[in-house]
């Protein structure tokens, strides 16, 4: 009948198509959220770079002109060399990446939760779903951005190279694109996708797992209520286990999309996400896997509560239901 097609037609854009508003809503959110942290961001892939052992293989002098300066000082030394805007050197990729990232995650997590897994009559939702849920969930949104990924990574490079001596790879983020594509292919804008999404799967557990389990246990079992305090305290929490699970893979998925290639696309100091973090463990020891963390915890943290803020914010305004 033609009445439910005209009623259709009324309803608010988030309800007649739910998946495609949230996507969009948590990609306002993320790109908030890379805006705000982004500094810590690039500063963290700096400091995880530093001291890279395997470089001595191609006798790259870059070992030594990058000496330990923790991230006070690398931040401040990215000013004083490179300037002030050089903090968001990246950071439009980066945007590119969040859009589609944070867009893929949510998307896939809220359908798991209501669909596949569903939750029980009282509102409760397992623990070992969440974690299964949020682990596949950043598979796949890292999945797809990954070529986004490897442009932010590399972008966030061509500062220091340019300190170095060293002539710049891009004129800007289209152009990386395509040079990528051109000297890999299609599979070159996925190099370093394995680590990518092993990486996205821990933060992920970290992340989406505590803040659902974290705000539901304190929405049913506690005096608090669905507001800006419980969305806030559970954000804190997710940021911090996220920082902990993921920055070993961080720090090998930036090492793998950074590394020099043949003109093949093959990498020249690794042969997998495994050798990476052998030759990581023993060359700089085992803390090397954690190069970086005080930045990432420091920008994880806040990401994860503007993110999260803002995204239940703007679900509000929307008409949505609260994550």
């Amino acid at each position: 009948m033609s009445v439910p097609e005209e009623e259709e037609t009324l309803l608010p854009l988030t309800q007649r198509w739910p998946r495609t508003s949230k996507f969009l809503l948590s990609g306002c959110a993320a790109t908030v959220a890379e805006l705000a942290t982004f500094p810590l961001d690039l500063t963290k892939t700096r400091l995880q770079m530093q001291g890279e052992a395997a470089l001595a293989k191609l006798g790259d002098g870059a070992t030594d002109s990058a000496p330990y300066r923790g991230m006070v000082r690398t931040a401040l030394g990215i000013v004083q060399e490179e300037g002030f805007l050089k903090l968001w050197q990246g950071v439009t990729p980066a945007i590119y990446r969040h859009v589609v990232y944070s867009g893929g995650r949510m998307v896939t997590y809220e359908h798991l939760r209501e669909v596949v897994f569903g939750k029980s009559e009282d509102k409760h939702y397992p623990l070992w779903k969440s974690v299964i849920g949020g682990m596949m969930a950043g598979v796949i949104g890292q999945f797809l951005a990954n070529p986004t990924d490897l442009v932010k990574v590399q972008m966030q490079m061509e500062g220091k190279r340019k300190l170095e001596g060293k002539p710049l790879r891009f004129r800007g983020v289209h152009h990386a694109f395509a040079k990528i594509l051109a000297e890999g292919g299609i599979r070159g804008l996925w190099a370093g996708w394995i680590p990518n999404i092993q990486r996205a799967a821990l933060v992920n557990m970290g992340d989406l797992t505590t803040y659902d389990t974290v705000k539901h246990y304190l929405v049913l079992n506690t005096p608090l209520e669905e507001n800006i305090a419980t969305h806030g305290l559970s954000s804190l929490c997710s940021g911090l286990v996220a920082s902990i699970l993921g920055t070993p893979a961080d720090v090998i998925k930036s090492r793998i999309m950074n590394q020099p290639r043949d003109k093949q696309g093959r990498g020249l100091l690794y042969k997998s996400s495994t050798d990476c973090l052998i030759q990581a463990v023993q060359g700089e020891g085992f803390l090397s896997l954690y190069k970086g963390f005080l930045p990432s915890w420091l920008r994880m943290t806040p990401w994860s509560m503007v993110f999260w803020l803002t995204y239940e914010k703007i679900r509000e305004m929307s008409g949505v239901s609260p994550f």
